[in-house]
C-alpha cells in the first residue's frame, strides 16, 4: 500500500456501514489511484468481522480477491490495458479474433454489469465494480454506466477511477464522491522511490511532475526517454506516440519556463531559448496538449509525428 494514500483507506474503514454507491477517485496519473481502487475494493469484499482488520488478506474473500476470481468484483477496463495473460487461449480453444485491442472501454463492457450487478452477491456481502480509466468511454459507454448510477442495485458499489475527470459527463460526476488524490510530498516519494530501487529518482520525479509511480516507469525507460529528448524525430510505431507528444511537451514548457527566467520544472535538458520565443513555446506546449489526445486515435505515426516536430518553435 503507497503510504500517501493510507489515509484515504483508513477514512473508508470508519464509515463502511454509511458508504456512498459510487465513488469516484481522481488525481493526476501515477499517483497510484487504481493500486488505490484495488485496495478499497478488497476492504469492501474482505470477510474479517473486526472492521479495523480489513483487508485481512487472509479470509476467503480476501484470497479470492487476490487471485483475480472473486465472483462478486467485475473490473472494466480498455482491452488494450488487460493484463498479461488475461483471456489467454486454452489448449484446443478456437482461435481468437485478430485485431488491435480497444482503448476505449466498450458498450458491451458496461452493459455486460447489469445481470452481475442486479443477482444476489454470492458471498452475501457486497458487489463491486471497478471502472479505469473512466474518461475512456465514448458516450454510449458512458450513458449505459449512468443508467446504473442513476438506479444502483442494493448491496452494489462502483469504484471509478480517473486522470481526467473533466472529461466525464456532468451527470456521471455528480452521482459519485469524489475522493481526490494528490501529487504526495516530494519527500514521500523519493523516499518511496528509493525503496524500489530507482535510479536518478530526483531527476525523473521532476520529469514526472512529481508523480512517483510515472517516475519509476520512466526511470524503467531512461535509455530510450534520454534519446528522444536529446534528439526528438519522427516515430513510426503509433503506440509510441503518446510518449512522444508527453516528451515533446515538457520540452516545450521547460523552454518556456527558461525563456521566462525561472527554472525549468521537468528537467529535459533544454537549451535556454531567447526570451522572445516564450509565449510561442507556450503556445506550442498548448497545441501539444491537444495532440496528446489525438496520439490515441488511429493515426499515421510518421505523418502525425512529422507534422507535430514541424510545427516546433525555431528559436
Amino acid at each position: 500500500m503507497l503510504p500517501w494514500t493510507q489515509p484515504v483507506l483508513d477514512s473508508l474503514k470508519g464509515r463502511l456501514d454509511r458508504l456512498p454507491h459510487a465513488l469516484l477517485l481522481h488525481g493526476p496519473r501515477g499517483v497510484g489511484k487504481l493500486e488505490l481502487a484495488e485496495r478499497i475494493a478488497q476492504l469492501l469484499l474482505c470477510e474479517a468481522q473486526e472492521a479495523a482488520r480489513r483487508p485481512c488478506g487472509a479470509c476467503d474473500g480476501c484470497r479470492w480477491f487476490l487471485g483475480g476470481n472473486h465472483p462478486d468484483f467485475r473490473r472494466i477496463e480498455p482491452e488494450a490495458m488487460a493484463r498479461q495473460g488475461e483471456g489467454a487461449e486454452e489448449e484446443g480453444d478456437a482461435p481468437a479474433k485478430k485485431g488491435r485491442p480497444s482503448t476505449q472501454i466498450k458498450v458491451e463492457q458496461v452493459r455486460g454489469l447489469a445481470d452481475f450487478l442486479n443477482l444476489r452477491s454470492h458471498r452475501g456481502g457486497l458487489r463491486v465494480a471497478l471502472v479505469h480509466p473512466a474518461e475512456d468511454m465514448n458516450p454510449n459507454t458512458s450513458n449505459a454506466l449512468l443508467k446504473g448510477l442513476e438506479e444502483p442495485p442494493a448491496g452494489a458499489i462502483f469504484v471509478l477511477v480517473s486522470h481526467r475527470p473533466a472529461r466525464l459527463l456532468p451527470t456521471i460526476r455528480s452521482r459519485c464522491v469524489a475522493v481526490p488524490i494528490p501529487i504526495p510530498p516530494r519527500e514521500a516519494a523519493l523516499q518511496w522511490l528509493a525503496g524500489q530501487g530507482v535510479k536518478d529518482a530526483e531527476r525523473w520525479l521532476s520529469y514526472a511532475g512529481g508523480a512517483p509511480l510515472r517516475a519509476a516507469e520512466y526511470a524503467a525507460d531512461s535509455v530510450a526517454l534520454e534519446r528522444l529528448l536529446q534528439s526528438p524525430g519522427p516515430v513510426d510505431d503509433r503506440d509510441q506516440l503518446e510518449r512522444f507528444t508527453d516528451a515533446l511537451q515538457k520540452i516545450a514548457l521547460d523552454r518556456a519556463f527558461l525563456a521566462f527566467g525561472l527554472p525549468p520544472k521537468y528537467r529535459t535538458g533544454s537549451a535556454r531559448p531567447h526570451p522572445a520565443a516564450a509565449r510561442a513555446w507556450l503556445a506550442y506546449a498548448r497545441r501539444l496538449g491537444q495532440d496528446r489526445l489525438l496520439a490515441g486515435h488511429p493515426v499515421n505515426g510518421r505523418l502525425f509525428s512529422s507534422e507535430i516536430l514541424g510545427s516546433m518553435p525555431k528559436s
